[in-house]
């Protein structure tokens, strides 16, 4: 008897070789049968898979779409195109561990709209991927405890397909960088938790010059997202209050700093590096505030998304 589908694992990218690693863990799960990989690939791309590499799995689908970015957009596609009642937007440097699915699966079955998973740094030889990971996933990095969530990510979460399906009209903006996701979601009345036996990795960008870059491009998205709701007269507030957004974010962040800090694997120099990225995020912020944001922008970001690991010290796919 045939399983039944239970999660959907949307990847968007441009080849088969750029998700040949993330592939190649889905495949090592033992809940494998009850997981559809959704491919979102341009139009006309001629998709060919090593022998295997799709074998195993409950379902296989490919969406084609005429441009894969903006992300959020080709990810939209994959998720109407799901069908099982969970869906996950997976990404081309984040690497489930063992035990991923089950956990997710079982999780799901309490009454939870969004299970987000305890993330694990997938090169925590560098201090500058330290200090991204800390920023962009540290409020959910693994060893702190599963409960009830106020925040979640964007990304790589286990998301009801149906809650996702109620926002319609608003879902692209809702996936997008930014957090319109957890806005959406509180509005909604929805409850997240935090379930980090569901582990996963998660490479950062740790070139320096790319490092820098990205931290304040991801600042400028964030910026340009939340001017595009915003009334002028907030704009004007946090614009006035700028200066105080990296210590803002190091506050937020404390938690998850002693976590790792704990874990006595953190490079030294760490800590300035993460300090500096709040700089750079926060000066993106700000002239996002002033000068809003355009596709250009949407298009640096989702350059880094899609192609992170070559900015990183990972073995290309």
């Amino acid at each position: 008897m045939t399983s039944p589908l239970r999660l959907s694992i949307i990847l968007v990218t441009d080849r088969y070789r750029t998700i040949r690693p993330v592939l190649a863990r889905l495949r090592a799960q033992a809940a494998r049968v009850q997981l559809e990989i959704v491919l979102v690939i341009p139009e006309g791309l001629a998709f060919e898979p090593e022998p295997g590499a799709l074998e195993g799995f409950g379902g296989v689908r490919c969406v084609e779409v005429p441009a894969i970015v903006p992300l959020a957009a080709a990810r939209v596609a994959g998720i109407y195109a799901a069908t099982a009642p969970v869906v996950v937007i997976g990404e081309t440097h984040s690497f489930p561990l063992a035990g991923w699915a089950e956990a997710l699966i079982e999780a799901h079955a309490g009454p939870w709209a969004v299970v987000v998973p305890g993330f694990v740094n997938a090169n925590p030889e560098s201090a500058l991927s330290w200090a991204a990971f800390i920023r962009d996933y540290g409020l959910w990095v693994e060893g702190l405890p599963a409960g009830p969530l106020g925040a979640v990510p964007a990304y790589n979460i286990a998301v009801k397909r149906d809650v996702l399906l109620a926002l319609d009209g608003r879902l692209e903006d809702m996936i997008s960088h930014g957090d319109v996701l957890l806005e959406s979601l509180r509005a909604a009345g929805h409850r997240a938790c935090f379930h980090p036996a569901a582990a996963i990795e998660h490479a950062n960008v740790s070139r320096p010059r790319a490092w820098l870059a990205q931290r304040f491009v991801t600042g400028r998205v964030l910026g340009a997202s939340r001017a595009r709701r915003w009334s002028a007269a907030r704009r004007l507030l946090y614009l006035c209050g700028s200066p105080l957004i990296p210590a803002v974010i190091l506050r937020r962040l404390s938690a998850p700093v002693r976590q790792v800090l704990r874990s006595g694997r953190v490079p030294a120099g760490t800590l300035p590096a993460l300090a500096l990225g709040a700089v750079a995020s926060a000066a993106g912020e700000t002239v996002s505030y002033l000068l809003g944001g355009g596709p250009e922008l949407v298009r640096r970001s989702d350059e880094y998304e899609l192609f992170k690991l070559r900015y990183t010290a990972l073995p290309p796919p």
